[in-house]
């Protein structure tokens, strides 16, 4: 994870870097999914954007995101199932 749209406390989709470099958008975050991950991003200064010319907020975090072969990225929670956050 890059990067994210709209806020921190409230992304509405996550940068993501694909493994051969490229930075593509997640689908939209489900409010369930938005609100396990905002807490865990850290606004980097300054705006980039994808290729594709799509604007997100560089970040820093410990966000992973899964990519689904002919998908595009999903997103998965690593606290899912976790009681210690």
């Amino acid at each position: 994870m890059v990067g994210f749209t709209s806020t921190a406390r409230h992304p509405k989709a996550l940068a993501v870097r694909l493994p051969d470099g490229r930075v593509t958008l997640s689908l939209r975050l489900t409010t369930a999914l938005a609100s396990e991950v905002g807490p865990h991003l850290v606004p980097q200064a300054g705006r980039a954007s994808t290729k594709a010319g799509d604007a997100y907020t560089p970040a820093a975090g410990d966000v992973v995101a899964e990519v689904v072969a002919g998908h595009g990225p999903a997103l998965s929670s690593p606290w899912s199932g976790c009681t210690d956050r």
